[in-house]
């Protein structure tokens, strides 16, 4: 028996590009709901846990009112119209999305909206919903279709607080690189929507969602800040949050005193587990993370690849967690790689800015794992690739990076220097120098992000 696998950059770079594209494809919205969804043309069935076929709701309901938000919605919403027959809704329904992904849907109303940070098609969109769910009636069902970015797509401020003021909030805690959780926690305690807001508004209706995690550890109340879901987290988490980063003095005035009277007990704290709201109130994770990990170490095995789980929670600063991998690697390669090897992860790193440059944390892991790389005398073959599953990194057009032991060269042949980039928080020009963008499109997904590193060995065994 013999094997090989083709080492040149070109073909290492098609084979991580399929790796990541199978993780996309495995969360994918329209399949995802079409495997929980059924209908008899009367009776709806839903299931409850993918683990278990016999858990599901079964209901003959009066009226069904289909809201979906996130960069998924437009797909989900799809899949749930063409299930549920049309006389069964009580109104056309409602897609909240970013402006990328939005698309024409069959009987409902598509709001294309701003993220990662909200704007007035988002708020105007938020109020529709909200009107929505005041109008449910006991014996009907809120199906609520959600996904990542649902957060930012529908801004609901509480009264004492503008759109302006939110956002930016949400600025200080993107700059100051506070996490996805950390950034829903205060989203949740600044909006009329989040943090069961939903399930509040709608009772007694009956509340189901599907949940399309792009939360690492699926969190329930962290995705898309929970709008149909208890939240555990409380005004004073909040308030510490801002404190953690030392950015409590630059929060607006009203933000402040909103969250410091909430913590005081003067303002109602967002639904609890054990509010009876929830008695009517249910939901399903249909995607994550964790599953498009599992389909990327798949086909990475299936195209020959010795594989291995890097990191199924890859966090903290980018920068750092790029140093790390590439000591991880050139141990693994000090020790002797006697076939090409695959490692992959899944994860959500941050970005503490500091500079004035443009790019994103997929982007900015790329360029330091490549300047690392380099730092650490990573030698051999190599490719490393980072990249959200929703197709887009940060503020830009790109989904992450896909560099190579050759990407530096490129880039100072482009007359780049990477290192002041780096530092400037502009890897989108570096890798655009090094032509080492990864560039999909808007996917209509969203789980995280996904990380591949192709390691080759220096010379390729021949079994016999």
């Amino acid at each position: 028996m013999s094997y090989s696998v083709i080492t040149s950059t070109l073909s290492s770079r098609s084979a991580a590009l399929s790796i990541f594209l199978a993780g996309i494809k495995a969360a994918d919205p329209y399949l995802a709901v079409k495997r929980c969804l059924s209908s008899d043309g009367e009776r709806i069935t839903i299931q409850l846990n993918l683990d278990d076929p016999s858990q599901t709701l079964s209901g003959l309901w009066s009226k069904i009112q289909l809201i979906a938000i996130g960069k998924a919605a437009c797909a989900m919403s799809k899949a749930a119209q063409e299930i549920i027959p049309a006389h069964l809704f009580s109104a056309p329904g409602i897609a909240v999305t970013n402006y990328e992904n939005v698309i024409e849907v069959a009987e409902t109303r598509v709001i294309g909206a701003g993220h990662p940070l909200p704007d007035q098609n988002g708020l105007d969109a938020a109020h529709y919903c909200a009107e929505l769910l005041t109008r449910a009636q006991q014996g009907e069902l809120i199906l609520v279709l959600v996904s990542g970015g649902g957060s930012a797509l529908i801004p609901y401020p509480v009264d004492a607080i503008t759109l302006e003021e939110k956002i930016f909030t949400t600025n200080l805690l993107l700059a100051c690189g506070a996490s996805i959780n950390q950034i829903n926690c205060v989203r949740k305690h600044l909006s009329k929507l989040k943090g069961g807001g939903f399930v509040r508004l709608a009772a007694p209706a009956n509340v189901h969602a599907f949940i399309l995690s792009d939360v690492i550890g699926d969190e329930l109340s962290s995705i898309a800040s929970g709008p149909t879901v208890p939240d555990p987290s409380t005004y004073s988490d909040a308030i510490a949050i801002f404190n953690a980063y030392g950015i409590w003095e630059q929060v607006p005035y009203q933000v402040k005193q909103h969250l410091e009277q909430g913590s005081l007990g003067n303002i109602q704290e967002t639904a609890k587990a054990d509010d009876l709201i929830f008695k009517n109130s249910t939901q399903t994770l249909i995607g994550s993370n964790t599953i498009s990990v599992n389909a990327a170490i798949k086909t990475a095995e299936q195209l020959g690849y010795q594989t291995q789980l890097y990191d199924s929670h890859l966090c903290g600063e980018a920068k750092t967690a790029a140093e790390i991998w590439v000591r991880a690697a050139k141990k693994l390669s000090n020790n002797g790689i006697s076939q090409t090897l695959a490692l992959v992860a899944g994860g959500e790193t941050t970005v503490s800015l500091k500079g004035t440059g443009r790019g994103g944390r997929n982007q900015e892991l790329a360029l330091a794992f490549a300047l690392a790389a380099q730092q650490h005398d990573l030698k051999g073959n190599w490719t490393f690739l980072s990249g959200g599953t929703d197709g887009r990194d940060g503020p830009t057009d790109a989904a992450g990076g896909m560099v190579d032991q050759n990407s530096l060269t490129r880039m100072m042949q482009a007359d780049l220097d990477p290192q002041a980039l780096l530092n400037n928080n502009d890897s989108y020009t570096a890798l655009q120098g090094s032509q080492d963008l990864l560039m999909t499109g808007a996917t209509g997904t969203n789980v995280a992000d996904l990380q591949v590193l192709l390691l080759y060995p220096t010379v390729i065994p021949t079994l016999l």
